[in-house]
């Protein structure tokens, strides 16, 4: 893989509609990603919803400890971005509603540093309450 901002990728694609994507569909044929949404007032949905997006494309190999390791660093860090740093939702009465993205690269030009995995959210969060959510935005990134 060559070298690629991951982090800068992962919050593009979390946030890109998909008209937008379409114009950068060929930009990212060199690149090691997956897309997925979530809405929950539960974290262990989001973090599943996740892992189970980058299982299924292949981002990750789910027998290697340290894969799947380096992935849930990268959420929990996203999400507390998303969380401004409380990292609990239902139980503060909060709901989110999140697109997110995987990104797995190799983001320095020294190959010995090797592959890094991103995580970014883009959506909302706030109140179970239709109308009481904001933006919110979370990016999380390990090596592997």
């Amino acid at each position: 893989m060559s070298k690629v901002a991951i982090g800068k990728t992962a919050i593009l694609l979390a946030s890109f509609t998909e008209e937008e994507m379409a114009f950068f569909q060929d930009t990212l044929k060199d690149v090691s990603y997956c897309l997925g949404k979530v809405g929950s007032m539960n974290m262990q949905k989001v973090i599943s919803a996740v892992e189970t997006a980058a299982k299924r494309h292949g981002l990750i190999h789910p027998n290697l400890y340290r894969e799947t390791h380096a992935l849930y660093h990268a959420i929990m860090e996203g999400m507390e971005g998303v969380t401004r740093g409380h990292l609990s939702i239902g139980e503060m009465s909060r709901t989110v509603g999140l697109r997110f993205a995987v990104v797995r690269g190799t983001p320095f030009s020294d190959e010995e540093e090797g592959e890094w995995i991103a995580v970014a959210f883009y959506g909302t969060i706030g109140a179970p309450v239709k109308g009481s959510e904001h933006e919110t935005v979370g990016l999380g990134i390990n090596h592997i």
